[in-house]
């Protein structure tokens, strides 16, 4: 028997064929760009992981750094940056330095030991007009010379140098150039009887060429804003290493005779002193961190010598 078709089943049989794009309500679209709390689709977010994937498998560009300059670098000295502990001394941190302070001040000594009495004689009777002339061009020098190294102290490297053990050096130092200062001039004073000698000698620097030349020299690096710190502590390692040495020499050359023992005996008490400044500024040097081209220092080394190889010519009659 054939199934008949009810109502029922005809409308049912509508129902399952009606799609919703025959709708003839318009369909809603939400724009959902820019809500709140909306989860983010991964098919959004694919294309920029891919993108950051790509990018970092690309061979990084090659940067060039530019070296730093000597002066920058010296920036970066541990003992020459601001030390808010510098006005206190203890706990000592630099042994070595500190141990220098105290060698130099176990030194000490002052212009009053200093017995000239039998020195006259000597120098007028026992020394030469030419020796008379040498030795009165080296204290020339060393009178000036002093002034020069104390220049440098105060100006320069005791507002440099953050590290205490060291200023309590330099400040040693100075009152130590003080004296030597002082007994070059009581030398001069008391060989040297005409009063025009007596000023051209003290007036060397104006008035004596090679000695001019040794303080035109150093106070070039005292006065030069463009050098390191290490620059010039070599510099003036080289004035109290090199530029004394020739000097000390000619004196200790008269001891040998046994001629003029006042003078030299304060030729044995500075040169010690003088030693001790060089072997300090060596040891300072070593401390730093950042020092000038080996080659840098072997400049300021050649020059100084050439210097004092022409003043010990010009100087000798």
């Amino acid at each position: 028997m054939a199934t008949q078709s009810t109502p029922s089943k005809q409308t049912a049989s509508s129902l399952e064929k009606l799609k919703m794009n025959d709708s003839p309500v318009k369909p809603l679209k939400l724009d959902l760009a820019g809500k709140e709390n909306v989860p983010v689709s991964s098919d959004i977010a694919e294309p920029e992981l891919k993108k950051v994937e790509i990018e970092a498998s690309k061979p990084a560009e090659t940067q060039v750094v530019k070296p730093k300059t000597p002066k920058e670098l010296e920036a970066e000295e541990p003992r020459l940056q601001e030390n808010p502990q510098r006005f206190v001394l203890f706990p000592i941190k630099y042994r070595e330095i500190w141990q220098m302070y105290k060698k130099a001040e176990a030194s000490f000594w002052t212009a009053e030991e200093i017995d000239l009495s039998k020195d006259i004689h000597d120098w007028n009777n026992r020394l030469n007009d030419d020796e008379r002339f040498f030795i009165s061009h080296v204290l020339a020098f060393f009178a000036a010379s002093d002034g020069i190294v104390n220049e440098n102290l105060l100006e320069r490297f005791s507002n440099e140098v953050q590290v205490p053990e060291a200023r309590c050096f330099y400040g040693f130092q100075i009152m130590m150039e003080n004296i030597h200062s002082e007994t070059y001039s009581l030398l001069i004073d008391t060989y040297i009887k005409e009063q025009k000698q007596r000023t051209y000698l003290f007036e060397a620097i104006d008035t004596i060429p090679c000695i001019r030349k040794k303080a035109d020299w150093a106070i070039r690096w005292i006065q030069d804003k463009n050098s390191t710190f290490s620059q010039r502590l070599v510099a003036f390692a080289a004035v109290e290493g090199i530029f004394f040495s020739g000097s000390f020499a000619s004196i200790f050359w008269l001891k040998k005779r046994g001629l003029m023992p006042g003078l030299t005996f304060s030729n044995e008490l500075i040169s010690r002193d003088e030693g001790l400044h060089t072997d300090f500024a060596c040891l300072l040097f070593s401390h730093l961190n950042y020092r000038p081209d080996p080659n840098a220092v072997e400049a300021i080394i050649t020059e100084a010598v050439t210097i004092e190889q022409e003043f010990l010519t010009d100087a000798l009659p």
